[in-house]
């Protein structure tokens, strides 16, 4: 089970049977190993029959399999199934072929998700302004290479000369997203703060953090769209 083929309803499941501590606890217990129903109510010192109940509620939620012990058919072992777990904190994302980032000037934040992306996704990427500057600010270009990256500092575009179809849009920056015409494909938004404003090294570095946490938190999600 994926998070495509996960619906919302199914989602809301999984979550309400995590909502009781002991079952979170049962879950807790079996992400480290398989355990028999028996085993797991002398590890959470609670009784069989609670236990019993709490593992239907697991089990109609697809988080919780069973299996016949090989050795001692009359016992049964429970293990997790973390694909269910996945799919609830995985939402579907829509196949690209590539992810264009987009802030305003195609200076700074857009600069670093891109660079970013290409060590962190095998989707191409590229970036661009709604109004692009002459050159990639230095801070930009000097945050990027304090972490092993590189920025063109004389390569900014126009979003108009570069989003294609199939192309997901990541704007990383306010301005830049009230500004975007609508578009039949995806889109995505992220509210990084503009470090340009203070000018300092500290702003530019928090700005890549927070990019960084982002693209890490999207890459291993979004597939590539090979045609």
């Amino acid at each position: 089970m994926n998070a495509e083929q996960m619906d919302v309803a199914a989602r809301a499941r999984v979550h309400a049977a995590l909502g009781d501590p002991a079952r979170l606890a049962i879950v807790d217990t079996l992400v480290l190993g398989d355990a028999s129903p028996g085993e797991l109510a002398e590890a959470l010192d609670m009784p069989t029959n609670l236990v019993a109940h709490h593992l239907k509620v697991l089990r109609d939620a697809h988080l919780v399999g069973r299996s016949r012990s090989e050795g001692d058919r009359r016992r049964t072992y429970l293990r997790l199934v973390p694909e269910t777990l996945a799919a609830i904190a995985t939402p579907s994302v829509p196949t690209a072929r590539r992810v264009v980032f987009v802030c305003t000037h195609n200076s700074a934040r857009s600069q670093l998700a891109a660079a970013l992306w290409a060590t962190a996704s095998a989707v191409p990427t590229a970036s661009a302004g709604t109004e692009p500057a002459e050159r990639v600010h230095p801070r930009a270009v000097s945050v990027a290479r304090r972490h092993g990256l590189r920025i063109d500092p004389r390569q900014t575009a126009h979003v108009s000369d570069v989003v294609q179809d199939g192309d997901l849009v990541v704007s990383v920056c306010d301005n830049a997203h009230e500004h975007l015409t609508p578009a039949g494909g995806p889109r995505l938004h992220w509210s990084v703060p503009d470090p340009a404003p203070a000018d300092t090294d500290a702003a530019f570095e928090s700005a890549f953090t927070e990019i960084a946490d982002r693209v890490a938190r999207l890459a291993p999600i979004v597939p590539g769209d090979d045609r």
